[in-house]
């Protein structure tokens, strides 16, 4: 046996066990060592009967006197009751719910151990444990594994169909008893010595059978040093991986920007207004990048209404003055139509072309467009996943912007990076991204943050109101448009159905309208309208026609009326904090006082702490902290293509400050390896082990 022998072939697994593990991806001997457990139980404190104590955990070794499946009267549960003795006068009663198959198991005059909470039964008062874990002694099914389930640290696995925790303990027992393959360990010994690191074949047993001088609680917070040996390991492959990624994309030959008078002077005559501090940085960071001779991968993070969209156009007005042209891509048409709006505003002073490309347009308008593209007409074409049809040709692509690019598959955005070549690539999000999520994530890009909002803005106040207060909530509205204000009353997409989402807005439009501001004008905006509808009602908005806009979620992103000062986010307690977040950067777009008023219905604790921390904070990185630890990292940006690497024993957000180690290492390790030779033998570990998974991790 060694790590690439299927699980099938292992003792006691089988045709229909292997069928379940899997369906958990578990399918040779090296997923299953790497398959760790959840948590760990001490079942070390082995007691006589008669000295149990109802509420402790305790080890009995004892013997089956008797054993009966009983019924109760109004349903039939096949609760199975067994008592137990030991010699003593004291017996122990066990019961099992939905058990009846334990009568061909434990049958009476078997000698078994049991682990379990002990209690009284509130009929009997006898001593009793409930669903107690056993393993029978001396003529145990599973051979040589007397004290593999009690009188020991057991570890306990999340259930894999019907694969239990007790089959899994017995699998790996086999599995450690007859392993002849070794594990190599190519983890840099230099490393591993510095750091105490124990081997990697030690740490993968010590694991899943501990040794009995083993802490507890060490084990159970995943601190034991074979756990941060394996842990370490998962962060090192992958931030190896990243770092020899990033080197490999600068030792390319990109585009050198030149950055002469014209540029300069054709960025002044587009600026609408003064830039801030922090979208100057940002912009010579971008700029330093474009003009080296190698392809650009940048990420630009900015909260929401920071002006990343100013600092886009200004990149691409250097790629426009050196002869290229310039794509975005964006995930959905309302965000691809609002980018339109705004770039067609700020360059058509400037005499530059600008396209959109969406799956609204009709076959004609597509077949013209892409003509122009191709022959170089187009200065600018933005888009959604149009862009990426094969078709779509590009006479001089030189600089890609890709927004909110969480919501895009790795193949997406390297189909539109290859229609150039070796472009510069931007990459935007206003979702902020915790420290560790953006280097698991982005680790091969270099970031440019803009942490300063536009002068003159006030913080947004956000209150929460219960539904039945909502009519306190209309007050304010009707208040704000009294001063010439607007408003946005917006609904969730329930379970990820838009068309719910429509008819719950539609139908608020309706009361809206009719009943609660009759003397005003509702808009009405969702995603199953037809771009021209969407585009209409946007500007409708933003020229102030509509006094309030009734919404789905579609306006998350994008849109941008400084004169709009309250965010209504209905049934708030289906957003996730991010959304809401995002909402809320929808309004404080102008000089004055702006309001987010969460309505919601009953709350469950998630949703109370999501509303804590919306009334609470503003500042966009602790929120996506809170979100991602709320939801996970796997749910932090609503999809689940979201680029993260698969991560078998790492936890991004337990085990934070060793992925800082592990990075750190890894970095200095690629910068200055031992010899060439150790950075040959790591590197072809990662191709042979690793590619897989770093096909996930997110490239420009």
């Amino acid at each position: 046996m060694d790590l690439n022998t299927p699980l099938t072939y292992v003792k006691g697994v089988g045709p229909a066990r292997g069928a379940m593990l899997e369906a958990k991806g578990l399918s040779t001997v090296e997923d299953l060592l790497l398959y760790l457990p959840l948590r760990y139980e001490d079942r070390t404190n082995l007691k006589p009967i008669a000295q149990l104590a109802p509420g402790e955990m305790a080890v009995v070794i004892c013997e089956v006197r008797t054993a009966r499946v009983s019924a109760f009267k109004r349903k039939n549960i096949g609760m199975f009751e067994a008592t137990f003795g030991d010699g003593s006068r004291t017996t122990l009663l066990g019961k099992w719910f939905h058990g009846g198959y334990l009568a061909n198991v434990l049958v009476p005059g078997m000698r078994v151990a049991l682990y379990g909470k002990v209690e009284l039964d509130s009929w009997t008062g006898q001593l009793l444990i409930m669903h107690p874990e056993y393993e029978v002694m001396g003529g145990d099914e599973e051979e040589g594994e007397a004290g593999l389930h009690t009188g020991r640290i057991v570890p306990i696995y999340e259930a894999a169909g019907k694969v239990t925790a007790k089959i899994f303990r017995s699998i790996l027992k086999r599995v450690f008893d007859s392993f002849t393959g070794g594990m190599e360990d190519v983890l840099p010994e230099a490393i591993r010595e510095r750091l105490k690191l124990p081997d990697r074949w030690t740490a993968t047993k010590n694991i899943h059978f501990p040794p009995e001088t083993e802490d507890l609680r060490l084990l159970n917070a995943f601190r034991s040093q074979s756990h941060i040996r394996m842990i370490f390991e998962e962060f090192f492959w992958l931030e190896t991986g990243i770092t020899l990624k990033r080197m490999k994309a600068r030792a390319e030959t990109g585009i050198a920007f030149e950055l002469h008078e014209k540029v300069r002077g054709t960025i002044k005559q587009m600026l609408p207004f003064k830039p801030t501090g922090a979208q100057k940085r940002v912009l010579a960071e971008i700029a330093k990048d474009m003009a080296e001779p190698h392809p650009m991968n940048r990420l630009l993070q900015g909260d929401v209404g920071s002006g990343k969209t100013i600092v886009a156009a200004e990149a691409a007005i250097i790629a426009i003055e050196n002869g290229y042209q310039v794509a975005l891509l964006a995930p959905t048409e309302i965000l691809a139509t609002q980018h339109y709006l705004s770039f067609r505003r700020l360059f058509e002073k400037l005499g530059y072309v600008v396209a959109s490309l969406t799956g609204s347009n009709t076959a004609k308008e597509k077949t013209k467009l892409k003509q122009f593209i191709a022959d170089g007409f187009v200065n600018i074409v933005i888009g959604t996943h149009a862009l990426l049809e094969a078709d779509v040709e590009f006479q001089k692509l030189g600089f890609v912007i890709i927004d909110e690019q969480h919501r895009f598959g790795v193949i997406q955005r390297l189909k539109l990076i290859e229609k150039g070549q070796r472009p510069d690539v931007l990459v935007m999000t206003a979702t902020p991204i915790p420290r560790t999520l953006a280097m698991t994530m982005y680790g091969d890009l270099d970031t440019s943050i803009i942490d300063e909002l536009p002068p003159g803005r006030k913080p947004v106040r956000t209150q929460h109101f219960p539904e039945d207060r909502v009519e306190q909530v209309y007050s304010l509205i009707a208040q704000q448009v009294e001063l010439g204000r607007q408003a946005y009353v917006v609904y969730p997409v329930i379970e990820e159905s838009e068309t719910q989402a429509m008819k719950a807005a539609q139908a608020m439009h309706e009361q809206l309208s009719r009943f609660v501001f009759p003397d005003l004008r509702v808009g009405l905006l969702h995603g199953k309208m037809p771009s021209d509808d969407k585009e209409a009602t946007m500007v409708a908005f933003q020229r102030g026609e509509y006094q309030i806009l009734v919404s789905t979620t579609v306006i998350e992103v994008g849109v941008d009326v400084p004169n709009a000062t309250v965010m209504l986010i209905e049934q708030a307690e289906r957003f996730g904090l991010s959304q809401m977040h995002q909402l809320r950067g929808r309004v404080g777009r102008g000089a004055e006082q702006s309001y987010c008023i969460l309505v919601t219905g009953k709350l469950n604790d998630t949703a109370k702490e999501r509303i804590r921390t919306m009334v609470e904070s503003s500042d966009g990185f602790y929120i996506a902290e809170m979100d991602m630890k709320l939801r996970g990292p796997g749910e932090f940006f609503g999809t689940k293509q979201s680029g993260l690497p698969s991560l078998r024993i790492a936890n991004i957000l337990r085990d934070a400050e060793i992925l800082e180690l592990a990075r750190a290492e890894a970095v200095s390790f690629v910068e200055r390896p031992p010899s060439p030779d150790a950075l040959r033998r790591v590197a072809s570990w990662i191709q042979t082990h690793w590619q897989r998974r770093y096909g996930l991790v997110q490239v420009g």
